[in-house]
């Protein structure tokens, strides 16, 4: 029997194997992540500040590739021709730098230790960058690397050439570190104590190596002499060299774990490793993103958006990143950043609560709440280590950026259900942060005397920033008494957290309609420039900061005249230059962002203004806000190494990219309530803890299409400017009719606006 082949059976062949092949070709939620986005930046401007973290989900150590120096803050950017090792690294920005840290290079030929000689010509194209996986051919030596994370230990792959001069060398860093090498066990041991503030005087970071070939050169390095045969060294600045002879194509791995503890407990770090080989691991660690990232499940036509979604989402995954072991009994322990005991419990660190509450935070209590819950136990422990919540954290107490925002941290998991922690020393350590300062660092309230008897921090008593304190305090205020509200606290306890909630209009000046300075007789400031990015702010100017009342956008309209006068203000940010205010003080990179941005002075590289537009939807203008969302999404991200218009600041850029693209945003974490925006995709669906779904669509969206025509809740009309967490978490349908000119009659009555504290 004869089979006739004709040349439709072979178009019907040729459908079917373009199906398979797509099929087989459909991309994992990680796939469309890349490391280096945020990376191609530099001191004067930053697309991000970001580096390649290859880790796993909130990870203790991550791994970078470091073409910095040895002790510069930014240890991996785009445009650098040389990697100089590979680095542990702890970093949550080049600002404050690292601790924790050591790092390893393979090199070949010539015997060397210093930074500068082994390092080697590397290309973007001969690099791969994945947040589970690592690989890059270094062109001086001809080694491939690759590195595999899991939360405390790593596995290297080295790929060497033929040679009988090959090395591996390990960096333990300057400032006092000790490196041992043990030939016998194919080992090295060691510890690093280099870092850049925040920590007890017995931190040590502890870290083992151990190969899989047997060493034929041993050598110690003291102050980058080498020690050939030395098997020890202690100093200011140690390491090793281990040499062997490979063949062409020799795969050598090496096993990486480090702890805060001990050497015995980087011993037990390291069987996180277990019998797994290379490519197991790298297989574990991509499973592990996938099922994190697709909690958030897109469908989209657009490559570009799906890109920096998940990139964005691989970031608010990163921080605050886990500072605990698991000891040999199996409990959960951690080295104390704050008073340098080994103590039972959960703690995090490696965040600024004054980027991250905004809506870092918030996500995490939507979308991980179990994480959060574990870092609020965390809060517990440092409350009690310290006697103070961390407001920015690196590992322990820093003197950076202004607030009390821990209080809205702590406050909005509990108001959104998180429960299992001891909420009542949390409650406490509030309380106690509003009427005390911990010297030399952000943690309690700087000018907090001042602040409770005049209800605002004056300019003329040494304090900077001092109308964003006032700001902050007074929404930090709010937020103690929500949360005191939701524990069911008495009124004689809370009620002086509610008067100081209104503290925001101290410092409103009625002629500027902007917020003004004022000293402690009670005058405005004289010389007051709107545009000028001034002493009283906070990396910023009026502009940015006279929309800072979270807690009470309708008490802000009352103030400035009503929602037109209110609106015209809006307004005004876009169409005054970027340009104006440029000399007000020495350049830095969060001016120059704004400007080149050509946004008038709308500086979203910076948090305090990141909320505004959403604030048209109080005012009775929700069309404003659905523009500029969307041409915020679309101008400011990509997934390119400059794709952030600014700092990426631990998650939270990247936090507002994910919330915003989804269609709503947290615009006063303490409510419990999502402000609506634009949102970006045809169809999402977001897989609760809880086991509910969240179904996102907007089917007529696209790139013209901006504006909320109509929108449905589970088939119902829906008129309202916001979403609350109750009903999220419910799980449901969202349906978005999208359009290309504006719908001004919905969402514009004051019953549609959101929470705002001035209508209780």
């Amino acid at each position: 029997m004869k089979t006739h082949f004709s040349f439709k059976h072979l178009l019907l062949w040729g459908s079917a194997a373009l199906c398979t092949l797509e099929v087989n070709a459909e991309k994992n939620p990680v796939d469309y992540v890349s490391t280096l986005v945020g990376t191609h930046s530099k001191f004067e401007l930053s697309t991000g500040n970001t580096y390649p973290a290859t880790a796993l989900p909130w990870g203790m150590n991550f791994w970078t590739p470091q073409t910095g120096k040895m002790g510069d803050g930014w240890t991996y950017t785009y445009n650098a021709d040389k990697i100089r090792g590979f680095k542990q690294t702890h970093q949550p920005s080049p600002w404050m730098n690292d601790y924790g840290q050591f790092s390893i290079m393979p090199i070949t030929g010539g015997l060397v230790f210093d930074q500068d000689s082994r390092a080697s010509w590397f290309s973007h194209k001969a690099e791969v960058a994945k947040p589970y996986y690592y690989k890059v051919h270094l062109a001086d030596h001809d080694v491939t690397t690759e590195l595999v994370p899991t939360e405390r230990a790593a596995m290297f792959r080295f790929t060497f050439p033929e040679t009988s001069h090959a090395y591996v060398v390990l960096d333990a860093f300057d400032n006092a570190s000790y490196v041992k090498v043990i030939p016998e066990e194919k080992k090295i041991i060691g510890y690093s104590t280099k870092n850049s503030g925040g920590v007890p005087a017995n931190f040590k970071n502890y870290f083992i190596i151990e190969f899989d070939k047997p060493f034929t050169f041993v050598s110690t390095a003291k102050e980058n002499r080498i020690y050939p045969g030395t098997i020890e060294a202690k100093g200011n600045h140690t390491g090793a060299v281990i040499g062997f002879a490979t063949k062409k194509g020799e795969k050598v791995h090496a096993s990486v774990a480090s702890s805060f503890i001990s050497h015995e407990q980087a011993e037990l770090n390291l069987k996180e490793l277990g019998n797994r080989r290379f490519d197991e691991l790298v297989k574990k660690g991509r499973d592990t993103w996938n099922r994190e990232l697709g909690k958030i499940e897109i469908e989209d036509s657009n490559l570009d958006h799906l890109r920096t979604f998940y990139s964005c989402l691989y970031r608010s995954m990163l921080f605050p990143r886990s500072f605990y072991e698991i000891d040999a009994s199996g409990q959960v322990m951690h080295y104390s950043p704050y008073n340098g005991q080994v103590l039972p419990g959960y703690m995090f660190t490696d965040t600024g609560f004054w980027d991250t509450f905004r809506c870092l935070f918030p996500f995490l209590n939507l979308m991980y709440p179990s994480m959060n819950q574990k870092m609020q136990e965390g809060l517990v422990n440092a409350y009690k280590e310290s006697g103070f919540l961390p407001e920015w954290a690196t590992p322990g107490h820093r003197d950076c950026m202004v607030g009390n925002n821990s209080a809205s941290v702590v406050a909005d998991a509990y108001i959104k259900g998180l429960r299992g922690y001891d909420i009542e020393t949390l409650w406490e350590a509030l309380k106690h942060g509003t009427q005390a300062h911990l010297k030399g660092t952000a943690s309690g309230r700087v000018g907090y005397e001042a602040y409770n008897t005049l209800g605002y921090v004056p300019n003329n008593i040494g304090i900077g920033q001092n109308v964003a304190r006032t700001l902050e305090y007074a929404y930090n205020d709010w937020t103690i008494y929500a949360l005191g509200k939701k524990l069911g606290k008495p009124e004689s306890e809370i009620n002086i957290f509610k008067e100081r909630a209104f503290n925001y209009r101290k410092v409103y000046h009625p002629q500027h309609k902007l917020m003004v300075g004022r000293d402690d007789k009670g005058r405005f400031n004289p010389h007051f420039d709107a545009v000028d990015w001034s002493s009283e702010f906070c990396e910023g100017n009026s502009w940015h900061w006279s929309f800072c009342v979270f807690h009470d956008p309708q008490g802000l309209i009352n103030l400035m005249g009503g929602k037109k006068e209110f609106n015209v203000m809006m307004d005004s940010v876009f169409v005054i230059p970027g340009r104006q205010g440029m000399e007000s003080r020495g350049m830095i990179h969060e001016m120059r962002e704004m400007q080149v941005m050509n946004m008038g002075q709308y500086a979203h590289g910076n948090q305090p203004i990141q909320h505004m537009v959403y604030l048209y939807n109080y005012s009775g203008e929700p069309w404003k806000c659905q523009y500029w969302i969307r041409e915020i999404l679309n101008k400011l991200y990509t997934a390119a190494p400059d794709g952030y218009c600014g700092d990426e600041d631990n998650g939270q850029t990247s936090a507002w990219y994910v919330f915003s693209s989804l269609g709503f945003y947290p615009v006063c974490p303490g409510t419990d309530q999502y402000v609506l925006g634009s949102p970006l995709f045809k169809s999402v669906k977001l897989h609760l803890e809880n086991g509910k779904c969240i179904r996102i669509d907007s089917n007529t969206n696209q790139e013209s299409h901006c504006y909320i025509k109509e929108m449905k809740l589970n088939g119902r009309m829906y008129s309202k400017n916001y979403l609350t967490h109750g009903d999220l978490m419910k799980g449901g349908h969202l349906q978005f009719k999208m359009s290309d000119t504006p719908n001004k009659q919905r969402g514009t009555n004051q019953k549609d606006a959101p929470y705002s504290f001035s209508l209780e």
